[in-house]
């Protein structure tokens, strides 16, 4: 495994003509469903760069949507998988079991907040962990509502379209969905209607309000946020909020879990989001960072709650296949070995203090509305100028922008006008720099 050149290299268009040619052959044989952000094909990925058919090497602001956390050829992770590859590839771990399985669960058990108990299942996406962890709440309360929040993002099957806030393109033309979802508000600081400043207080109490007379909550089964809000525009629930709501749960016998899916694994600068206002979840979702790139998810929770579950009742042919477990692994010593909380912080300290600049000293810097997130997990909200109104238009063509210049970069946001930062954890600070340096530039062709 050679290293690749951590430089930034562009020899083509973006997109160069081999990406291009299987562009076409892409358009024949994929369904047209499957999007993608950029159509340059890799064909080596490492550290903070991605490298296309076409030898362009990209500074990658994305990691896959904050899977590649380690990297995407992680020492760890290719020798621990390699080394499972050779032994097995799979057994199914409902028929034999194998150590790996126990092992990443073990992990997690350590890792998650809170001291207690702890076990854990674990499947292939943030989906299903999401799906898996109601089926654990319903088992364990005997109660069948559900509530999540405005902005929030579980999923893509039927029950977490549901759970999930924003209608295009997740869940046009794919109804009906599962029953028994609730939606109450959630504390968007940027634009809740009395500042940011009463948004925590404000917001858990309406929620409170909303799930008490119109849901009930001894019919509620579970409550489930992301701790940082991912999909939904990188939103930092205001201080205040979640320790309100996971209170209300514990007071009233609902399953309070934390979709850490985006924002775990020392994405945020801590091994897992909701620990930064000291949070103990009864369950936690993980998936995305947790393996280095190789499909898998989990569970984890209070061993009393997630034992809830009879026999037989969780599972799944792939769920905790043994070479991404040995990825998992490779993935978790790599964050030890690296500090990459650590380094999840200094990217924050970096990004932040560049973003804070370009909107003081752009022409047009004050189309950045609000800059904010946690860790490597950064965003710019992008308004019109001189309001609070969205600006999506500036969001697609910046990111278009930064394409060119062969620099990956994210949308997201309800409104779709928010610029989502996700480096790898393991980025060079040069090449960091570099890629906002790209940013300012591409404010100049706005």
């Amino acid at each position: 495994m050679t290293a690749i050149p951590q430089e930034r290299r562009v020899v083509t268009a973006i997109p160069g003509p081999k990406s291009v040619e299987l562009q076409a052959r892409r358009t024949a044989a994929v369904a047209a469903g499957v999007g993608s952000t950029l159509p340059v094909f890799t064909a080596r990925a490492g550290g903070g760069i991605i490298e296309d058919v076409d030898g362009n090497r990209l500074i990658d602001f994305g990691s896959g949507i904050a899977v590649t956390s380690v990297g995407a050829s992680a020492e760890a992770v290719v020798r621990r998988a390699s080394a499972q590859l050779a032994d097995f590839t799979h057994t199914c771990f409902m028929v034999t079991p194998y150590e790996g399985y126990v092992e990443v669960c073990e992990q997690l058990a350590e890792l998650t907040p809170g001291d207690h108990a702890k076990k854990s299942a674990l499947f292939n996406s943030g989906a299903e962990a999401v799906e898996n962890a109601v089926k654990i709440a319903r088992a364990h309360t005997k109660r069948t509502a559900v509530v999540v929040f405005d902005h929030g993002y579980h999923g893509r099957t039927n029950l977490t379209m549901g759970m999930t806030a924003k209608n295009m393109p997740y869940k046009q033309g794919f109804g009906p969905f599962a029953p028994e979802v609730y939606r109450v508000p959630v504390a968007y600081g940027y634009r809740w209607p009395t500042g940011a400043e009463n948004a925590g207080a404000e917001a858990s109490a309406q929620a409170i309000d909303e799930i008490t007379k119109q849901i009930g909550a001894e019919n509620v089964a579970a409550i489930i946020i992301e701790p940082v809000l991912g999909e939904g525009g990188f939103i930092e629930p205001a201080k205040g909020f979640l320790p309100a709501i996971a209170q209300f749960a514990k007071n009233n016998g609902i399953v309070f879990v934390a979709d850490e899916i985006q924002s775990g694994f020392c994405r945020t600068g801590q091994w897992f989001a909701c620990e930064d206002e000291g949070i103990v979840p009864d369950l936690i979702t993980t998936a995305k960072g947790i393996a280095g790139g190789l499909p898998l998810s989990a569970v984890t929770g209070h061993a009393e709650i997630m034992d809830s579950a009879h026999a037989g009742g969780l599972g799944g042919t792939y769920g905790g296949n043994p070479v991404a477990c040995a990825g998992a692994l490779g993935a978790i010593e790599t964050m030890r070995e690296l500090d990459l909380n650590g380094k999840a912080k200094r990217i924050e300290e970096v990004m932040k203090g560049r973003l804070a600049e370009m909107r003081a000293k752009l022409p047009n810097g004050d189309i950045i509305g609000d800059i904010r997130g946690r860790g490597a997990m950064i965003a710019i909200e992008l308004v019109k100028s001189g309001t609070k109104d969205p600006n999506p238009e500036a969001a697609g063509a910046l990111a278009k922008a930064c394409h060119a210049e062969g620099l990956l970069v994210l949308t997201c946001g309800t409104y779709g006008n928010v610029l989502r930062f996700l480096p790898p954890l393991v980025i060079g600070e040069d090449l960091l720099n570099e890629g906002l340096d790209l940013i300012e530039q591409a404010f100049g062709t706005l």
